[in-house]
């Protein structure tokens, strides 16, 4: 008897619920991309998602993330999704595509750095506190502007959009954060900072991706909705 999590079930269900959300907001599906987060996910579980067609993998740290990249042979893209140490960006680099969390510019300097270095630039997304919880991470709504600015001067960092953590309240209770960064986003892709581009609005979890969605989100981070709960320690 299998007791795992019904993967497949799982990622049709989230694709289905995507492409409504999608459709209510008068978006094509096709241009929102799903994140598998697998934050304590086992290899083999990763790889039956891989072959159900997910091609993005995102993970919250970088220890967990060296050894599932070097288990897993398939080609996927590999997101960090949670907060970054400046001390652990020389491996971050050689494992993810995409960083969603740069939120300081003692980071940014680091990245840069080390990218410049490695002869290739770091691509970041700026982490954004739009609900100002003292438990999250990001750039405060009214300061965003200017850290884009500053971090515009690294030659070595592609900053490529915005993210954010809703709160965990009812989805609907969500729609004013996601709403606020889209309006930050729309400011900063017309600011034309060099080196800055808004490609990515990265919103949206399991409990509220479908609000993201209907807010503007074209990149969502979802962990439960495809692999079930994780085990309590």
């Amino acid at each position: 008897m299998n007791d795992g999590p019904d993967i497949r079930a799982n990622l049709d269900s989230v694709r289905l619920r995507v492409d409504r959300a999608a459709r209510r907001s008068g978006r094509d599906p096709s241009e929102i991309t799903l994140v598998a987060v697998t934050k304590t996910v086992p290899v083999h579980l990763i790889e039956e998602a891989i072959r159900l067609g997910v091609t993005d993998i995102g993970e919250n740290r970088v220890q967990e993330a060296r050894a599932k990249f070097g288990a897993i042979q398939e080609t996927v893209r590999w997101h960090m999704v949670g907060r970054l140490q400046s001390n652990k960006v020389g491996h971050a680099l050689k494992i993810f595509e995409l960083i969603h969390s740069l939120d300081r510019l003692s980071l940014a300097s680091e990245l840069d750095r080390i990218a410049g270095a490695s002869g290739r630039p770091a691509r970041v997304l700026v982490q954004v506190n739009v609900s100002g919880e003292a438990t999250k991470s990001g750039v405060s709504p009214g300061e965003t502007l200017a850290f884009l600015k500053e971090v515009s001067a690294f030659e070595h960092l592609s900053v490529e959009g915005l993210m954010t953590i809703a709160p965990l309240v009812p989805a609907e209770d969500t729609r004013s954060c996601f709403r606020a960064l889209r309006r930050i986003f729309e400011e900063a892709a017309s600011a034309g900072f060099p080196r800055v581009r808004m490609s990515y609005l990265s919103m949206g979890m399991t409990n509220d991706f479908e609000v993201a969605v209907e807010e503007g989100s074209n990149m969502i981070r979802l962990g439960t909705a495809i692999f079930g709960p994780r085990p309590v320690p």
